[in-house]
């Protein structure tokens, strides 16, 4: 029989057709372009192969690196286990990159918590870029949460060596960037500076969109394996994609100068990277219903939510405001009871390398940190925002939404 819960998910499904009806589209799009990389790269079983020791002649890396070059829109890439995070990948290009006495130029704002370490911003320089003299800089986000491109060309000096365009909205109340806006940024600061190099960090926007950053103008863009291209099955893992001079300076600082590219061997079942990879199209198309689904029921309830359900998507985090921690962390339980590993684990806000304030984080995922699995996190911060993401089926995701139902 159903009940109140069931009849709004059946009503929400109804309202939001169109919706998905546009994201299986893309997700269409996306799926072509990554089966025609393979074709084209003549894929084949021995390339699924690990490797040990140096990684000398090991082909199926090769193939996956060209694969991921094709359908990322760059002329090469780093496609590593030994790439840790989309934090990490970030890091190894601005490591890569930057000089004593040049700039980096964040067109977001204030980036991400776990990248303010890196740079050395608030204070903290240990082991930073600031400490090794970089110079940095923020360009604020207009009102309206948008990239302010007037202003960034006008920040923009002869110093200025990486621009850095963060696509996601990370823990902050702002929408994710479309390709388009990339486009128009990067537009913007080749106009004043083409020494300049745009650096995306595309964590959680791949494959929301038919076109990815560097097909629109992106000298390097950067992600994790374990969020959107590894599609739930990659155990670990980042790439970089982009002009392939660029492409061997950070294989460089990923190796060592002299080795670059031709070394690093696969620890990995490199099967898992490539069907993951095939099926992350159909996967963030999943998850991506999941978040529009989500978005209706959480406004209905009478909670502020973005992206609204009819709005566009760059990636595939849904933040919900519950203004107030223990409503957070409840709706992070109601998705931890949801998951298929730890369901019984008790949540609490703790501590998390590199985090700024306490974080609380569901995350019953089969690999550990998953982002494209169903998870939830938040930060002990005011205005209190639960940001969910991920999901491998669309299914999973409604089964959650039930269960936060009975507790908000």
């Amino acid at each position: 029989m159903r009940d109140g819960k069931h009849e709004l998910v059946i009503e929400a499904e109804k309202k939001v057709r169109e919706v998905f009806d546009r994201i299986e589209e893309t997700a269409f799009v996306n799926q072509a372009r990554v089966l025609e990389a393979f074709q084209r790269a003549r894929v084949r079983e021995h390339h699924f192969h690990s490797s040990t020791g140096y990684g000398y002649n090991d082909t199926g890396r090769e193939v996956l690196e060209s694969i991921y070059a094709a359908v990322f829109g760059g002329e090469g890439a780093l496609v590593r286990s030994q790439i840790i995070s989309g934090t990490h990948a970030l890091s190894l290009c601005l490591f890569a990159l930057l000089r004593p006495g040049d700039e980096l130029v964040s067109a977001c704002g204030r980036p991400y918590d776990t990248l303010v370490r890196v740079i050395g911003a608030k204070g903290q320089t240990r082991f930073s870029l600031v400490e090794r003299g970089i110079n940095y800089r923020e360009v604020a986000l207009t009102p309206e949460g948008k990239i302010d491109v007037e202003a960034l060309g006008k920040a923009l000096t002869s110093k200025t060596r990486v621009v850095l365009i963060q696509r996601s909205r990370g823990y902050s109340w702002r929408p994710a960037l479309s390709t388009e806006d990339i486009r128009r940024t990067v537009r913007a600061v080749k106009d004043v500076a083409p020494h300049a190099v745009c650096l995306v960090d595309n964590c959680y926007g791949e494959f929301t969109d038919p076109l990815e950053p560097s097909h629109v103008g992106a000298d390097l863009t950067v992600g994790s394996l374990i969020k959107n291209p590894g599609g739930g099955l990659a155990p670990g893992g980042g790439y970089v994609v982009g002009r392939e001079e660029l492409i061997e300076q950070v294989a460089a600082q990923l190796t060592a100068p002299g080795l670059g590219k031709e070394v690093g061997p696969s620890m990995w079942d490199k099967r898992l990277v490539y069907q993951g990879l095939f099926i992350a199209p159909h996967v963030v198309g999943e998850a991506l219903k999941g978040a529009v689904l989500a978005a209706y029921i959480m406004e209905a309830l009478g909670y502020e939510v973005s992206p609204r359900w009819d709005e566009p998507r760059g990636d595939i985090v849904q933040a919900i405001k519950l203004d107030s921690p223990e409503k957070v962390r409840a709706f992070c339980q109601a998705v931890q009871a949801s998951s298929p590993v730890d369901s019984d684990v008790r949540l609490e806000y703790s501590v998390m390398p590199a985090y700024e304030d306490e974080i609380v984080m569901a995350a019953g995922t089969f690999v550990q940190g998953s982002s494209i699995e169903l998870s939830c996190d938040g930060p002990r911060r005011s205005p209190f925002v639960a940001y969910l993401q991920g999901g491998l089926t669309y299914q999973h995701v409604r089964y959650a939404l039930l269960r936060i139902m009975s507790v908000m």
